[in-house]
């Protein structure tokens, strides 16, 4: 059963644009599924709704994971099943998909956290760009502030995919999706201080990589987070800071200050209109407050 799960997941490395972190998730889900059968003494695939409804129920009453888990979480082994019995099928490996029979799982979407503009300006300001490291740290915050990166699209960017002449920088996104993203000339300023001043002295000869560890080797998404945790502990700002959350408040302030929603999605790099509107719904909660708060009629009847 477990060669059949190699080979679902090599099936959609090949048909699909999946990321890594989406077909690990989904190893990990189809493995636990075959344990159960496993354990129940099933050694064939072709099983039946009741089977299924057996391991639903342990799956959401947390007898699987030892806990309860979240209905996206749920929601994703599910779809990681029903893909999974569809490949089976298509192979002729089993009869049906008996996972079909699942009614599809409503994912309430939970707003992100983002920084404010004032809070966002404190956490760049913070950093003693006299210090080579700390230099290095806020070229970092502000490149995946200002292009809107993700963590592993701003530790993946080579020194030539900057085009210094016309501010652009070139990333692959999800999907190995290539996309071009501007900047503004105080990145330009910072990149070119902290290459002459960082880089230059620790890189060795043959990284590609524009942001490096002390080593010299291209860096890591968890020291990036242990970082971010260690620049909040001396700021006042109570939320958890991750890097997530400043490609978040960059969609955010584009949309407070004018920008078109379809542009955002593009410099996201989001393939649905639909992922990005997530944000319309934070710019106009942070309107309704503030009319809320400084508008002299909000509190009358």
């Amino acid at each position: 059963m477990y060669q059949e799960l190699d080979e679902f997941i090599k099936y959609l490395s090949v048909t699909h644009t999946n990321s890594k972190c989406t077909s690990d998730a989904y190893y990990r889900d189809i493995a636990r599924f075959l344990t159960f059968l496993k354990d129940k003494g099933i050694e064939d695939l072709n099983i039946d709704k009741d089977i299924v409804y057996q391991y639903v129920e342990a799956l959401r009453s947390g007898k699987i994971t030892k806990k309860k888990i979240s209905n996206a979480t749920f929601a994703r082994n599910v779809s990681a099943l029903k893909s999974f019995y569809r490949y089976l099928n298509l192979q002729e490996i089993v009869d049906d998909n008996p996972f079909l029979s699942l009614q599809n799982i409503k994912v309430k979407k939970h707003l992100p956290d983002v920084l404010t503009f004032d809070e966002m300006e404190s956490l760049l300001s913070s950093f003693d760009l006299a210090s080579p490291i700390e230099l290095r740290n806020r070229t970092i915050v502000e490149t995946i502030y200002a292009c809107g990166l993700r963590i592993s699209e701003c530790l993946n960017i080579k020194l030539t995919d900057i085009d210094n002449n016309n501010l652009i920088i070139r990333v692959m996104g999800k999907g190995s999706k290539e996309r071009i993203i501007p900047f503004y000339p105080r990145l330009l300023e910072l990149i070119d201080k902290y290459l002459l001043e960082y880089r230059d002295i620790y890189a060795s000869q043959d990284s590609p990589y524009l942001f490096v560890s002390t080593r010299g080797s291209k860096m890591s998404s968890r020291s990036v987070q242990l970082m971010l945790q260690d620049v909040q502990n001396r700021l006042p700002i109570k939320v958890n800071i991750h890097p997530h959350m400043l490609r978040h408040s960059f969609a955010t302030h584009l949309l407070d200050n004018g920008a078109d929603l379809r542009v955002v999605q593009e410099l996201l790099g989001h393939a649905n209109l639909s992922t990005t509107q997530i944000y319309t719904h934070l710019t106009y909660d942070r309107l309704k407050n503030a009319v809320i708060k400084a508008h002299p009629h909000s509190r009358k009847n």
